[in-house]
């Protein structure tokens, strides 16, 4: 079992710089390179502000396809040996960025650097793991989509192009969105944005401040709206994404399970539903709370012998949300670790006020119970380079949660109100599967009118909404002071739009049955 995190916070408060570091889940996503020191200090190679920004102009960014998310299809007995090369996909993207990093001089000198010596040999190493990935899945007799193997190729991108400058186009990974190139899937106001970063940064708190956040890949101040200024919305989830499931018909009822927020400091940075059997598969941090032997080599049979947090002990479900950081200057446990400092997330670390984990039912019928061991992650890590189609994201303020719902904003609270995260997860289940390839395609949101479409079953929707005590952010020529910020992926800028859930189900039959009667029946349960 067990090589979760717990960990002491520390209380220093000294600067905290951190590199950004390589990564994408399932082996795609953009990789951003820091160039820009603050005007008045080197970098950590030595390099001057001008010596980086001549390196930034020639190349800023690495993108590469998203394998995991095109693997729809793979056996069962394949799954694990394609996850271990997927991993090996995020491994090499990794190398990459770590030698894109180190290499600016050569790349100041020679405008084929980045292409001979970066961009080449990784498309050599990624057709060759996407090669033994075909193999894994053709051994066990299933069906390999040759279409993927052009996923192989990254492409490169300049600091100029990054930042926008396209006829008035916002671009990030050359992505499109409605017919426009958008800035991650997002356009942030009509402002142009450096990859969501702003040049010429200056030294503010520990933090550069141009470049966006302590670690110097976000969130900028583009990122931030003051919630007492933004018009009223009151929808949850972005498009249909989200939505919740129950409403004044159908099943009615509800279940509390109270797990606590994690005051045990249980945490790491792996992701057992993506990534089983591999270390720092998440790429960031993770709060749990209930089940706590969740990590990347925990099995079925040692996650339903568990403890578990929750005060019904009959819910040894596993509870996972990104941690949330306040980047005032200060480090904490992992400023020097995978997942944490190494790869961009710094700042000390959140917990949670509240923690409220709720299912709810269905608006047309009757709710069946969730299958033990069930795997659902909704929103999406990536969504800042990967676009919106699996977004699923809502931040808002105490007092403002009925008014507003922001989706690509973090809010800035007034005196007085607390920042809320709030998550309602698919509610639709294909009636056979615990989990999917991609682990999306067995679970699904109910349609507009509340219904499961397809022969999916509508079973108990997961409700999971956080409150946090957050200094509001201060927001001063341009730059943002002590910002928040969910962990990401480095690539994705600690962009609000990249909050994201999951859940585990544990809950003993006795205790699942229970839920789904007092759901069916209009009662509310704890």
């Amino acid at each position: 079992m067990g090589r979760n995190t717990r960990k002491r916070r520390s209380s220093m408060a000294n600067k905290a710089i951190a590199a950004s570091a390589a990564l994408a889940l399932g082996g795609g996503g953009l990789i951003w390179a820091n160039f820009y020191a603050s005007a008045h200090e080197s970098n950590n190679n030595g390099w001057s502000q001008n010596q980086t920004k001549a390196a930034a102009a020639q190349v800023a960014t690495i993108s590469c396809p998203d394998v995991g998310q095109k693997l729809t299809n793979v056996p069962q007995s394949a799954r694990q040996g394609v996850a271990t090369e997927l991993a090996n996909l995020d491994k090499q993207i990794t190398e990459a960025y770590a030698r894109l990093a180190s290499t600016r001089q050569a790349q100041a000198g020679d405008s084929g650097f980045v292409q001979n010596a970066i961009v080449g040999p990784l498309k050599e190493k990624r057709a060759a793991t996407i090669d033994r990935i075909r193999i894994d899945i053709q051994r066990v007799g299933g069906q390999f989509n040759t279409s993927l193997s052009q996923l192989a190729a990254c492409t490169t991108q300049n600091a100029q192009t990054n930042a926008g400058e396209t006829g008035g186009q916002q671009q990030n990974g050359g992505q499109q969105q409605g017919g426009q190139q958008q800035n991650g899937g997002q356009q942030q106001g009509g402002q142009q944005q450096n990859g969501g970063q702003q040049q010429g940064g200056q030294q503010n708190g520990g933090q550069q401040q141009g470049n966006g956040g302590q670690g110097g890949n976000g969130p900028v101040a583009a990122d931030f709206v003051d919630i007492t200024k933004v018009q009223g919305n009151a929808q949850l989830g972005v498009g249909q994404n989200g939505l919740p499931a129950n409403g004044n018909s159908g099943s009615k009822g509800t279940f509390t399970t109270k797990c606590g927020t994690n005051g045990n400091d249980n945490h790491n940075t792996d992701n057992v539903i993506v990534a089983p059997g591999v270390a720092n598969g998440a790429h960031h941090l993770h709060d749990y709370v209930g089940n706590q032997s969740n990590d990347a080599f925990a099995s079925d049979q040692e996650l339903a012998a568990a403890q578990t947090t929750c005060q019904n002990q009959g819910d040894k479900s596993s509870y996972f949300w990104p941690v949330l950081r306040l980047q005032d200057g200060s480090q904490d446990f992992d400023q020097n670790n995978d997942g944490g400092g190494k790869e961009g997330n710094v700042g000390k670390i959140l917990q949670p006020a509240q923690a409220q984990l709720k299912f709810v039912g269905n608006k047309t019928g009757n709710v069946v119970a969730m299958p033990t061991a069930l795997r659902i992650i909704t929103g999406d890590a990536k969504a800042f380079v990967n676009g919106n189609a699996n977004a699923n994201v809502n931040w808002s303020c105490t007092g403002f949660e009925n008014k507003v719902q922001l989706h690509d904003k973090y809010p800035i609270c007034p005196q007085g109100s607390q920042v809320v995260r709030t998550t309602n997860f698919q509610s639709c289940w294909d009636g056979q599967n615990i989990d999917s390839a991609n682990h999306r395609t067995h679970v699904a949101f109910a349609q507009a009118n509340g219904a499961c479409a397809n022969g999916f079953k509508a079973i108990p929707q997961l409700q999971v909404r956080l409150v946090y005590n957050v200094p509001a952010p201060k927001l001063q020529n341009g730059t943002v002071v002590n910002p928040y910020a969910v962990d990401t992926f480095p690539e994705n800028l600690h962009k609000p739009i990249t909050d994201h859930n999951d859940f585990i189900n544990f809950f003993s039959t006795n205790t699942m049955n229970k839920m789904v009667n007092c759901i069916n029946t209009g009662k509310k349960c704890q």
